[in-house]
């Protein structure tokens, strides 16, 4: 979701110039399409049925439905359950809105939250994680774009109560160089540790060589204690993150080699999913372990970045890299979502399986997750396909009793996975 550079004309590729090439990403047009509805207007108010098409025709289908629950949102980017509600939700929009949901009802029960924000390109609101403790403390935190004296930044901002959380608390403020690829997923593990994905700065080809240089905090997946706090920081390093201590990498890192990681989760059994957003050819999920690197920009899904450029393109093994479990190409989508692992009743097929989907097709796919990502490279999974859908799927949600939930960017409705047959 969100990726500008993908769109750009190739003969922008040349532009030396970091003004310029900030100047492009802000300006270029994101005004996405999505593809042809199963069944017309009927089928949105009922549901939206899936299309088989391409290589999904192929696969052994596992179609759902997309039942609409509710509307209006306007560009969401994330979706989080209150904890201790069955229904309520909190919505982001990017333009800076965060807005109270109820799903059994299909209101808005107010606004949370406003921030100012820039929007350009990928900026804007764009992640919420609820404290492990907020039924206790009420806090929670919120990853958004902030513009300081023309200068652009990520920040991570902690509040406390949803009726009236006030200003809010610095918790991390990152310097992003250009508009994309910014990342902006927030969330707890099961650890207690807030982690935080950021992208490799933007522009194409990661022009400043983050993906690969541990000593950025940015093109890594980070952690951090938002409980604790080291001297003249709003958060403290855990001490048991891979590199604390090590030259040459950030002691926040927890893992590497990250392009634009866009949403990612915890398994039931405690790992961490990521779905990281390719660039010409490859789409990518990556089960992440501690001291983990990624590949980029050495590698794109399992191939050598620039393709076929095998002389400065190491092997998993040669360049102690990790493969990611699942890799899909372009003729398939363009750029991809991550979800969760289904654990509700509804859908038994999908049970204890990684759902995602691509922002730019509208499919959806499910894997079932390996034991371990045996490195440096797992061996392959094979997906289901669950269909093709006209969204723009910019986020997944999952309730508390396991069913998926997931929001269109294009018109900001909220859709419920359901049995194709149900």
């Amino acid at each position: 979701m969100l990726r500008a550079s993908a769109l750009l004309p190739l003969l922008l590729v040349a532009s030396g110039c970091d003004s310029l090439r900030a100047t492009i990403i802000e300006n270029y047009p994101s005004d996405y399409e999505v593809g042809p509805a199963a069944g017309g207007a009927q089928a949105a108010q009922a549901g939206l049925s899936p299309l088989f098409d391409g290589a999904d025709a192929a696969r052994a289908p596992s179609p759902v439905r997309l039942v609409p629950v509710l509307t209006g949102l306007k560009e969401p980017t994330d979706l989080q359950f209150v904890p201790g509600s069955p229904d309520r939700v909190v919505a982001l929009e990017k333009g800076g809105t965060a807005r109270l949901l109820q799903l059994s009802t299909g209101a808005v029960l107010g606004t949370v939250l406003t921030i100012d924000v820039p929007t350009r390109s990928e900026q804007g609101l764009l992640g919420l994680a609820f404290h492990p403790k907020f039924e206790d403390n009420g806090r929670f935190f919120v990853n958004h774009i902030v513009d300081v004296d023309g200068e652009q930044r990520t920040r991570v901002t902690e509040f406390a109560g949803l009726e009236a959380p006030g200003s809010g608390r610095t918790v991390i403020e990152i310097p992003q160089p250009y508009a994309n690829h910014n990342g902006g997923q927030v969330a707890f593990g099961p650890d207690g540790m807030l982690y935080v994905g950021m992208g490799d700065g933007g522009w194409r080809d990661d022009p400043k060589g983050h993906g690969q240089n541990g000593a950025t905090l940015l093109g890594s997946m980070l952690r951090i204690d938002v409980d604790g706090r080291d001297d003249g920081l709003g958060y403290a390093v855990p001490p048991d993150n891979p590199w604390v201590g090590q030259a040459g990498v950030a002691p926040e890192a927890w893992a590497i080699g990250l392009r634009n990681p866009w949403r990612y989760s915890f398994t039931p059994d405690g790992r961490l999913l990521v779905a990281d957003v390719g660039q010409n050819t490859y789409e990518e999920v990556n089960l992440v372990s501690a001291g983990d690197n990624l590949g980029w920009k050495v590698r794109e899904g399992r191939s050598c970045f620039p393709p076929g450029d095998g002389a400065d393109c190491p092997t998993p093994v040669e360049g102690g890299l990790q493969d990611p479990i699942y890799v899909y190409d372009h003729d398939e989508g363009a750029s991809i979502t991550g979800g969760f692992v289904y654990t509700g009743p509804s859908i038994p097929a999908l049970q204890g399986r990684y759902v995602f989907g691509d922002f730019v097709s509208g499919r959806l796919w499910a894997i079932p997750v390996p034991a371990e990502a045996v490195p440096p490279s797992p061996p392959p999974v094979e997906a289901a396909a669950l269909g093709r859908f006209p969204v723009l799927v910019s986020t997944f949600a999952q309730g508390p009793d396991g069913e998926l939930y997931l929001a269109d960017f294009k018109d900001g409705t909220v859709y419920r996975l359901a049995p194709a047959d149900g």
